[in-house]
């Protein structure tokens, strides 16, 4: 990245760019990207292959950090299949994108989120139990994606999503989404009741 995209970030943006490494995983190599909201120094990161500021459209997800499900192997969730299949999938394209928000539990944060769970264990489904707490069914802040795609040069993305909202939200933004690529894995018996509810409740697409 140049320094005149260094600036640019900085003069528009709550985010700015801090530092880029080269990030070998199981899959393959992505180059990450770090980045800081200065609104609340909260820390955000993004995973990349090949060339993605060609104009093409680049397959891509925006994902919020699920640290039960990407990093404890949760099966409450779909979360951390989702982020395995994501990076997969980008490494066979040959370039894409995964932006990674630290927006644990749909915004919610950790703690609130144990506490959601509490509920769900008592028998509140996931939509219920934030409500019963008081806070908002989905918090996330996604204008930090826009900002974040900017940065790198993405103009269009392939968005691995099953979530409309998330399509219509990014939109709204001005993120150029040329369509939407299903992601349906980690399904089990566990996150049966959820991923129902997501359907139900949230309109998730099943296919």
């Amino acid at each position: 990245m140049t320094t005149t995209q260094q600036n640019q970030i900085k003069d528009h943006s709550p985010v700015r760019f801090i530092a880029s490494c080269r990030l070998p995983t199981q899959w393959g190599e992505f180059t990450m990207y770090g980045f800081e909201d200065v609104r609340n120094r909260q820390e955000h990161v993004a995973l990349t292959v090949g060339d993605i500021a060609n104009g093409e459209a680049v397959l891509g997800r925006i994902h919020s950090e699920c640290l039960t499900g990407d990093a404890l192997f949760s099966k409450r969730c779909d979360c951390g299949p989702q982020l395995e299949a994501a990076m997969k999938a980008v490494q066979h394209a040959g370039h894409g994108v995964i932006v990674y928000l630290r927006q644990e539990g749909r915004g919610i944060g950790l703690l609130n989120k144990i506490r959601a769970y509490k509920l769900q264990d008592e028998g509140l489904d996931t939509v219920e139990a934030n409500l019963a707490l008081g806070l908002p069914v989905d918090a996330r802040d996604f204008a930090l994606a826009k900002d974040i795609l900017d940065y790198l040069g993405v103009q269009s993305i392939q968005l691995m999503t099953n979530n409309p909202q998330k399509v219509t939200t990014l939109k709204a933004l001005g993120i150029n989404v040329v369509n939407r690529v299903p992601l349906h894995v980690g399904q089990n018996p566990e996150n049966q009741h959820y991923l129902h509810t997501k359907m139900e409740k949230l309109g998730h697409f099943t296919n």
